[in-house]
């Protein structure tokens, strides 16, 4: 059999993306393609609801940039697949909940795709950090998204210094939802990740749409593009069996049942 620097494993309703990648879990374009064929089939796929990324081993989530691929030729500017580098963070229609189980070092690359997810549990040893200053380089995507995310001068320090940050750190910023023992880390992502597969998928789906159509526009100006029902997903859910199922269910006292239609 050959090896796959990312493995997959269907658990019910959730995809669980391990990547292995010895010795540090380091992402190449190669890499970054398959991964964005994963998350492009996670997102056609009408039985799978929620994913967990993760890695392999306890010291590395992701470092980023394989950068002896770099240093034996390979491009900044590569293909990186149809997610864009870590197969996450530009690809399209993605309206499904991502998990990023962190099981270690999170750096450059392995930051942003982390910051790509939509929840984020990490390991009580976890460290974070943006070193590509020091490399000359800019955290591309971590400089749009950062200072959007967190206090801006908290952001612009990372950016600008590199700084390695503890995961009381990254909680204390807001941009990690919870730390537990690395022992724990898989079994409360499962959990988490079982929670969102219960719940109801169009609305996940309108949630996550209308945070990437309306995030540039004035609150006036979004809340009329809901209102007018101008999104795909918004007008989806609300002519969906699933929205009468959420009254229905109400008016019944019992748990809805949704089917994602």
């Amino acid at each position: 059999m050959l090896e796959t620097p990312i493995r997959t494993e269907r658990r019910g309703a959730v995809l669980e993306v391990t990547i292995d990648r010895p010795k540090a879990n380091a992402i190449d374009a190669a890499t970054s393609r398959i991964m964005g064929d994963v998350f492009a089939s996670f997102r056609d796929d009408p039985d799978l609801r929620v994913a967990i990324l993760t890695a392999e081993g306890k010291r590395f989530f992701c470092p980023g940039w394989d950068l002896k691929a770099a240093a034996e030729g390979e491009q900044a500017d590569s293909d990186y697949g149809v997610g864009g580098f870590g197969g996450l963070q530009e690809l399209p229609g993605l309206g499904k909940p991502v998990i990023a189980a962190v099981n270690g070092l999170a750096f450059g690359g392995g930051f942003e795709i982390m910051i790509a997810c939509d929840i984020i549990i990490a390991a009580d040893h976890a460290t974070f950090a943006l070193p590509e200053i020091n490399s000359g380089v800019i955290a591309d995507a971590a400089t749009i998204k950062l200072p959007r995310r967190i206090p801006y001068h908290v952001a612009m320090e990372m950016l600008f210094t590199g700084r390695v940050l503890d995961v009381q750190e990254a909680l204390r910023w807001g941009f990690v939802n919870e730390a537990v023992p690395a022992g724990d880390l898989m079994t409360r992502a499962r959990e988490v990740a079982d929670l969102l597969a219960s719940g109801p998928p169009l609305v996940f789906a309108a949630i996550k749409e209308t945070l990437e159509k309306t995030s540039h526009l004035s609150e006036r100006e979004a809340l009329s593009i809901l209102n007018n029902r101008q999104l795909p997903s918004i007008a989806k859910l609300y002519s969906s069996e699933d929205q009468l199922e959420g009254a229905r269910a109400f008016a019944e006292k019992r748990a809805p049942v949704w089917k994602g239609r």
